[in-house]
């Protein structure tokens, strides 16, 4: 599967590159949303949310987006909405997926695109969920995910079930006001939840009690 692990770091590389565009750039709203996300209210929420979708194409600080859910509209409902963003970038990566599947089955060949699905088939729902919170993998996974047969269901669930334990830390983080100041250590569980959730997932798959 050589040919397909090279699009997979390829597909990496230019979301790495799209990274030092936007901060090339400067001060704006991709990498520091917080003008925006100032005060309670619908204005705020929709930019939240449409920064958190944005993140499929563009660097996006999901982190800070969610905090500022959690110290705006508190624990249910910032995470409610961080929810939302992620489930849904991921639900746009997986239809861009869809879309470039015959194009990646011509690039990589039957042989390999077979092996692929083989893959996703046995370890592609606990693929998306554990790197849900895990920046640029998110998009890749959910992207080539949906160059596969993985139903929608399967995808919105493990989805759900992914980004569901940052999303509720850093609501937690921001309403409870420890703010920036606690990311990387809240960014850290997150790191450990998605390495506890990988161990256990690959037991249950290979039928390890």
């Amino acid at each position: 599967m050589k040919r397909y692990w090279l699009i997979f770091f390829a597909i990496i590389g230019v979301f790495l590159g799209l990274f030092f565009v936007v901060e090339g750039l400067g001060r704006s709203p991709l990498t520091d949303p917080s003008p925006y996300l100032a005060a309670p209210g619908p204005l705020a929420a929709f930019v939240g949310v449409g920064l958190l979708l944005l993140d499929v194409i563009l660097p996006v600080p999901s982190s800070v987006v969610m905090i500022a859910h959690g110290a705006l509209f508190g624990i249910v409902f910032g995470t409610l909405l961080s929810l939302l963003g992620t489930v849904g970038a991921a639900a746009i990566a997986f239809a861009i997926g869809r879309r470039g599947g015959p194009l990646l089955a011509r690039l990589i060949g039957p042989q390999e695109h077979a092996k692929a699905d083989a893959l996703f088939r046995r370890y592609g729902t606990l693929a998306v969920l554990v790197s849900r919170p895990l920046p640029l993998l998110a998009e890749t996974v959910a992207l080539l995910a949906g160059t596969t047969p993985m139903s929608w269901r399967k995808l919105l669930i493990s989805s759900i079930l992914g980004a569901l334990p940052p999303s509720l830390l850093y609501a937690v983080t921001g309403a409870t006001a420890a703010g920036l100041d606690h990311m990387l250590i809240i960014f850290g569980v997150v790191l450990v939840v998605a390495g506890v959730t990988w161990v256990l997932g690959r037991k249950i798959e290979d039928g390890v009690p």
